[in-house]
């Protein structure tokens, strides 16, 4: 796998939507290093390994990490935070962090997705203070609010806090089309956050051309579907999983497993023909969306780093695109459109 082609520092960027940021074509998610013990949790993680983590991909060129406040109940955006103290100020990334989601401190195991303008504001305060900056570079909506909120409320709440120079930019995550309408009217959607990869596929069939038509800069979650597609998955590995990894439980890992991984087996001689990894092609495929203008990908240790780090230049071609979207409708799986466009 080549991981030297381009010198660190010099990966290739895009300019994300109008907000005058141009990022890398990955950046580090921050979801797995919440750690256990919350209700989304990933297992067991060390500290001392996300802060490495971190920090080896910034010294590789990653130019952005993107957390929220409930990956791990604060926990995430806290070694966020600490990463940050060990990086110079003047290669810091850009920090990106998501709002909506709240807890109970009596349980763990709870969160509500609420979207009242005091609680949008009182959480992006609680996210600076753990973050430790002035200023929050994209604040996200993380999901549609469940307590009865109408998008139009906590909308003008992240306008509200653009316009106080507590964040530079602001998006939705996890909004379908009828609500981004509605939140455009108010004011311009800089970024949308939907999930997108090789096995679950719809927001390509709606959401991005939206996004294309608007002006809206797009980041993908969970390319590599949460580790599915990096090649190193199988029924035995599952069911290695420990119960406080959520994908012990998920039917992409269990029910519909096998048809998931025939999509995997059509990646291994793409990755082959370029030199690379699985899991950089499953990440190149979700890329290779032009409305897409970075992919999130996660990372436990340094080493995952650079087990995906060729996505940030590579690029697939035609008969390599044609081969996994036959596999995926061949093999049935997941939803959306097979061939990118």
């Amino acid at each position: 796998m080549n991981t030297t082609a381009i010198p660190a520092k010099q990966l290739p960027v895009r300019p994300l939507g109008h907000t005058g940021m141009d990022i890398t074509r990955v950046g580090f998610g921050a979801w797995a290093i919440g750690g256990p013990d919350w209700a989304v949790g990933w297992g067991p993680q060390d500290d001392e390994a996300s802060i490495a983590a971190i920090c080896h991909a910034v010294s590789r060129g990653i130019n952005w990490i993107d957390t929220a406040a409930i990956y791990g109940l604060g926990h995430s955006e806290e070694i966020v935070g600490r990463a940050l103290t060990q990086i110079p100020a003047g290669e810091r990334p850009f920090v990106f962090t998501k709002c909506g989601q709240v807890w109970d401190p009596e349980d763990r195991n709870s969160k509500f997705r609420v979207g009242k303008a005091a609680s949008i504001k009182a959480e992006c305060e609680a996210s600076l203070r753990r973050l430790g900056v002035e200023r929050i570079d994209l604040y996200q909506m993380h999901w549609p609010a469940e307590d009865g909120t109408e998008v139009e409320e906590y909308w003008q709440a992240m306008l509200d806090l653009q316009a106080e120079g507590k964040v530079r930019a602001v998006g939705l995550s996890n909004h379908q089309v009828p609500l981004l309408e509605r939140a455009e009217a108010l004011g311009h959607v800089d970024t949308l956050q939907p999930g997108l990869s090789a096995i679950h596929r719809g927001a390509a069939e709606r959401e991005l051309g939206w996004c294309a038509d608007h002006g809206t800069g797009v980041i993908v979650y969970s390319p590599m579907q949460s580790g599915l597609l990096t090649g190193k998955f199988s029924a035995e590995r599952v069911a290695s999983l420990p119960d406080s990894d959520w994908r012990s439980r998920h039917p992409d890992f269990t029910t519909h497993l096998q048809r998931n991984l025939q999509v995997v087996e059509a990646m291994r001689p793409v990755a082959e023909r370029h030199d690379t990894s699985v899991a950089s092609v499953a990440i190149c495929w979700a890329l290779a969306w032009k409305a897409v203008t970075g992919a999130i990908v996660g990372a436990r240790g340094p080493e995952q780093v650079d087990g995906w780090l060729d996505a940030a230049w590579l690029e697939l071609t035609e008969t390599d695109l044609r081969e996994i979207g036959e596999a995926i409708t061949s093999s049935g799986a997941g939803e959306g459109p097979a061939f990118p466009a």
